[in-house]
């Protein structure tokens, strides 16, 4: 009996002891299962280097500091220089002297004032380039998808803000033909799209770029040429459309995770802007 009693005392002494166990580890399971949960919002690591069939896991730097994206701002420098200037080129009566020279120079003087169509169809040639040269294998530095929605975003962002600043500048054309002359819409989209093909091949090789712009200045100087738009109107113009495509590359990383979560995507409809009106293109992956 004195065994019995002995054992029985053992036996609720053990049974307390495991009770107090459960209720100091259990909060210690919570905190841990809920910090591997979220260990993914603290500490970023790259796991493409890490061997697949390694069973270990990768080393973790902990004082590694958290990755936070920055507005780029240094980029946007020079291009809102460019719009600074077409702004005060409307009303600061040197720079509109400016103007009326380049005018003078470039299409007063000319001998034949027949004009060319030409700048309608170049701020289209890099956005074919670059399907292209990808159809061709030479990838760019995004997929179909991503570059897709990135040109569309840049067209939505660049043909809004002319369209709107078009219709408060009221600057009549030189050949006064309409009020809607401030900035030129053809520039902005040559300059959108030239900046759209030096992003994407910027790490293949910087000609690509080269190719664009002056594909892109080109556009600006007929412009001129064919007495549509003013030396201003063409330099704030570019400005708009290399901040455009800058400012959607740096917007479509939330629109990403956002929307898409790594979901393939062949079918994509994109706004488009040109001469003043808006609409919409499909484009269709096969």
């Amino acid at each position: 009996m004195q065994g019995a009693f002995i054992t029985q005392g053992i036996f609720r002494n053990l049974q307390s002891a495991s009770n107090r166990m459960k209720k100091i580890l259990s909060p210690l399971f919570l905190i841990a299962f809920s910090l591997s949960s979220h260990s993914g919002y603290c500490q970023y690591t790259e796991l493409s280097t890490v061997n697949k069939h390694d069973s270990l896991p990768p080393n973790i730097n902990w004082n590694t500091p958290t990755v936070k994206r920055t507005f780029p701002y240094k980029s946007f420098i020079l291009p809102s220089a460019m719009v600074a200037y077409g702004i005060f080129s409307l009303q600061h009566n040197e720079l509109s002297s400016v103007n009326d020279k380049v005018k003078e120079e470039v299409y007063t003087e000319r001998v034949s004032k027949q004009g060319t169509t030409i700048d309608n169809i170049l701020p289209f040639i890099p956005v074919v380039a670059v399907y292209g040269l990808n159809a061709m294998g030479i990838e760019g530095k995004n997929n179909f998808r991503d570059r897709t929605m990135i040109l569309g975003l840049s067209g939505l962002i660049m043909g809004g803000t002319v369209f709107a600043v078009k219709s408060f500048s009221n600057e009549t054309r030189p050949d006064g033909s309409d009020q809607y002359s401030f900035p030129s819409g053809h520039t902005a989209a040559a300059f959108a799209t030239a900046e759209f093909m030096r992003q994407e091949y910027k790490d293949v090789s910087p000609w690509y770029g080269v190719g664009a712009y002056a594909m892109a200045a080109a556009t600006g100087y007929l412009r001129v040429y064919n007495n549509k738009h003013w030396a201003g109107d063409v330099v704030a113009g570019a400005g708009i459309g290399i901040m455009s495509t800058r400012l959607a590359y740096w917007i479509y990383p939330v629109i990403k995770r956002s929307l898409f979560k790594d979901k393939p995507m062949n079918t994509i409809v994109m706004p488009t802007y040109q001469n003043g009106s808006f609409g919409f293109g499909l484009v269709h992956h096969f």
